[in-house]
């Protein structure tokens, strides 16, 4: 049995890879997609709803599998250090393959305004952590400036491999399926991904492997919903951080998803984003970070309006683990934490008072 050896390898010739150059991989990729099936409002139902955990990519987030595209073609063009802005997943991500490389992480987020999971990662593996006072958007905006003086190369998602390497989840879900889903629901922030994925899907429709495309549909926090408002937000604020944009990079090339698909936008408040989170630990065992909540939220609330039909096959993403930010998880949770002695007697009466 041949060993998994990431996306790279197994992609190579969709991928802007050619055979001779170094691969930088943490075998990212081959993540599950799994059948949600404890939840009312799915079960209840004729259609087949499945989230796409991307959170156990090496680093707990989707971002691996655009960076190992970006970084081994940094590394194939000379390059000696990488640079991206962050609210967290990205930062964490381009610090673990600049580490696998070999090279220098430079990484710019807002200051205060970062998950402690998520910058824990960057300091760990090395990266110099800049925080900014201001946001994601301002960090965008200096990471371009640096960029055209100093000899660093971008990885956010303006970089084209990063979206190169983020279409493979289209792949793997077509494959897993045997078919593309009728919808396809996501997170929108930056909106790279929804982007990277609609490549992915027509790649594979193009290429005869799929025989249909999905309707896209993205999911913005109403603190930070751009793609709502009908232009930028210069202040977005909201409890999923990973979506904390007011100024996505990937605009025009989302609305122009959005239209070939015949798919839409949507927002959700960050009590339903938080609610969608404990739905999905609690009633499925799947723990996700506040921001990848926003997807499964978004397609349980078109299930019961019936904007997605009954008999659908839908797939949700799950951007990140919800390990990236416990803090938020921990203050919202309703489990019971009972204090006993140490003793048998202890112990057994509060499992018996404690029982289900």
């Amino acid at each position: 049995m041949t060993p998994y050896t990431g996306l790279i390898d197994r992609y190579r010739r969709r991928l802007p890879i050619s055979d001779a150059v170094r691969i930088i991989s943490l075998c990212e990729g081959n993540t599950p997609l799994i059948r949600l099936q404890n939840i009312p409002e799915v079960i209840e139902r004729d259609v087949k709803v499945y989230v796409k955990y991307e959170g156990l990519n090496p680093t707990g987030s989707f971002k691996d599998r655009g960076m190992t595209v970006a970084v081994t073609k940094a590394v194939e063009e000379g390059s000696r250090a990488v640079i991206c802005a962050s609210t967290g997943n990205t930062s964490a991500s381009a610090a673990a393959y600049a580490a696998r490389a070999g090279i220098a992480a430079f990484v710019l987020i807002p200051e205060g305004k970062i998950a402690l999971g998520k910058l824990a990662q960057a300091m760990m593996a090395g990266a110099v952590v800049l925080q900014i006072r201001g946001n994601f958007d301002a960090g965008m905006r200096l990471v371009k400036e640096v960029a055209a003086r100093a000899p660093v190369t971008i990885v956010n998602s303006i970089n084209p491999y990063r979206l190169q390497g983020q279409k493979t989840a289209a792949f793997e879900i077509i494959e897993a399926l045997g078919r593309a889903p009728d919808f396809h629901c996501i997170p929108v922030g930056n909106a790279g991904n929804i982007t990277a994925h609609w490549m992915g899907y027509q790649e594979y429709a193009r290429d005869g492997v799929a025989k249909t495309l999905p309707r896209m549909c993205g999911y913005q926090a109403s603190g930070a919903a751009p793609f709502l408002r009908g232009h930028a937000v210069d202040d977005p604020e909201t409890v999923a951080t990973a979506i904390r944009i007011g100024h996505p990079q990937s605009w025009d090339q989302a609305w122009q998803v959005n239209k070939e698909s015949q798919g839409w936008f949507d927002e959700l408040s960050d009590e339903e984003i938080l609610a969608s989170q404990k739905l999905l630990a609690e009633r499925e065992g799947i723990f996700c970070e506040p921001a990848s909540a926003a997807s499964v939220g978004g397609a349980l609330r078109d299930l019961a309006s019936a904007k997605i039909p009954a008999g659908s096959v839908v797939v949700c993403t799950l951007t990140g683990h919800g390990l990236k930010d416990p803090d938020i998880a921990i203050r919202q949770s309703s489990a019971r934490r009972v204090n006993v002695d140490a003793t048998l007697a202890a112990v057994e009466r509060a499992i018996m008072d404690n029982m289900t």
